[in-house]
């Protein structure tokens, strides 16, 4: 849909509906018991490409002082995420036109290809930064599909009330990686000014003992990648095939329904105000957050927080995000149509967290108190709302654009959101000396979003033809 309404057409579905005498319930809307397994394996990719994509903000200090980072080669490693992110259109069509299971086939290549290219063992410096480059570049190639397959994802296996919930899962397992790597990132890899106490006295850490560690993280990361049991579950066994079918039969109405093209598609999209004002509001904070989460360590050095604290924010931040969207998108599965209200909520408590953290780092200026507890929490907050936010933005993109294909929708937003965080770390890389206008584009960005979100007129396709269609 765009500036009209869907067509009956558009609406009808393709399946035929059991007649009344056979059946009370509709055959269309059966769901299958390995939904479960589909949703697992897909959130363990999507665990680990996240992992991977935040392994060097975490440890931004100890990087530098192992491998002679710059703050421009940090904010880079973080930005090859979005850059990956720029094959978006293959991976879209790949999905409409091949399936879920290619897709996620190649994706996971890509991500067992930069982790073990990382992971080589050098010792020529210079090599070993390419390596770890290009290895980050890698990651970010399955981006495209990790980020966006959520609601494709739940659409085609789970059924109208566990919707919103599936991808909730599905969309914010991949934070849930990035939160991994705030823990385990500083306690495994000390920083240079740490010292350890061994026996009597106290040992420097030197440059060997950290560029062990943060090998020790590369192979952790390459030894738990899923990719190779994924891609034989993903394989052309029987077995596959039958898990990762992209169309099975008899789920429900919506899943079933007749789609836009893929050129059709992308011109419904462009020419939509509605989801061009959504995908601003979704773009924009997210992407921010995304770049401003990647360099946290460098955003809180100045206010004396360690690297260990500075991940530990981080991954309550973002652990903090991931329950509360699911909890969320449970609670919008048994209200449906109520997407709009939740998001207002949800960008408003963003708004104020941001302005209370902005502030709160301006201290000599706004004479707040900048203590532990006050940074710890605003910060949470400003992650808890913006991330549990996220799979509330894609169930509203769905309805408002159907019948426009899950994939594509997911995929145009979720580059718009990787643009956004791609520019954020390119005037990074060039104004990385004072770091305060980073925290006000933090807050600038929510109030954006929250305007925005106010102003949008809101739709329910999708739904219609779940609770009206299939009655």
């Amino acid at each position: 849909m765009g500036a009209v309404p869907s067509t009956e057409g558009e609406r009808e579905p393709l399946v035929v509906p059991v007649p009344p005498e056979t059946s009370l319930q509709p055959a269309y809307s059966r769901v299958y018991g390995r939904r479960w397994l589909v949703l697992t394996i897909f959130s363990l990719l999507g665990f680990m490409q996240g992992m991977v994509w935040n392994t060097w903000g975490p440890i931004q200090n100890s990087a530098k002082h192992a491998y002679g980072f710059e703050n421009t080669d940090i904010a880079l490693l973080v930005l090859w995420g979005p850059i990956g992110y720029t094959s978006w259109l293959v991976f879209m069509w790949l999905m409409d036109k091949k399936g879920l299971r290619v897709s996620l086939l190649l994706s996971a290549f890509f991500m067992v290809a930069g982790s073990a290219m990382r992971s080589v063992p050098v010792p020529d410096l210079q090599l070993k930064r390419w390596l770890i480059h290009g290895g980050q570049l890698l990651n970010g190639l399955a981006g495209p599909t990790i980020m966006s397959a959520g609601p494709l994802l739940s659409t085609t296996w789970f059924a109208p009330d566990q919707r919103a919930t599936a991808t909730a899962v599905a969309s914010l397992i991949s934070y849930l990686g990035a939160a991994g790597s705030f823990l385990i990132g500083p306690l495994v890899v000390p920083a240079p000014n740490e010292t350890h106490q061994a026996g009597l006295g106290a040992v420097d850490w030197h440059v060997g003992h950290i560029r062990d560690r943060i090998q020790l993280v590369l192979y952790a990361a390459l030894v738990s990648e899923p990719g190779f049991s994924t891609a034989a579950v993903l394989g052309r066994s029987p077995a596959g095939r039958r898990v990762w079918h992209t169309r099975p039969r008899n789920r429900n109405v919506a899943a079933a329904s007749q789609r836009l093209s893929y050129r059709s598609s992308i011109c419904r999209l462009l020419s939509n105000v509605r989801f061009l004002m959504m995908a601003l509001a979704y773009s924009v904070p997210t992407g921010v957050v995304a770049g401003w989460s990647g360099v946290l360590d460098m955003v809180l050095t100045p206010a004396k927080v360690s690297q260990v604290d500075a991940g530990w924010i981080g991954f309550w931040s973002v652990v903090g995000g991931c329950v509360f969207g699911v909890a969320m998108a449970r609670f919008a599965d048994s209200i449906r149509g109520m997407l709009k209200l939740i998001l207002v909520l949800m960008l408003a408590g963003a708004s104020l967290a941001s302005t209370w953290f902005t502030l709160t780092c301006l201290t000599r200026l706004t004479h707040l108190p900048s203590t532990a507890a006050t940074l710890y929490t605003s910060c949470i907050l400003v992650g808890i709302f913006i991330n549990s936010s996220v799979p509330i933005f894609l169930e509203m993109f769905i309805e408002t654009v159907y019948p426009v294909p899950e994939g594509i929708t997911c995929g145009v937003v979720t580059f718009l959101s990787n643009l956004v965080t791609g520019l954020l770390l390119f005037f990074l890389t060039f104004y990385f000396k004072e770091l305060s206008w980073l925290n006000w584009c933090l807050t600038g960005s929510c109030l954006f979003s929250l305007l925005l979100i106010l102003m949008f007129r809101e739709s329910y396709d999708r739904l219609y033809l779940d609770v009206f269609v299939s009655v």
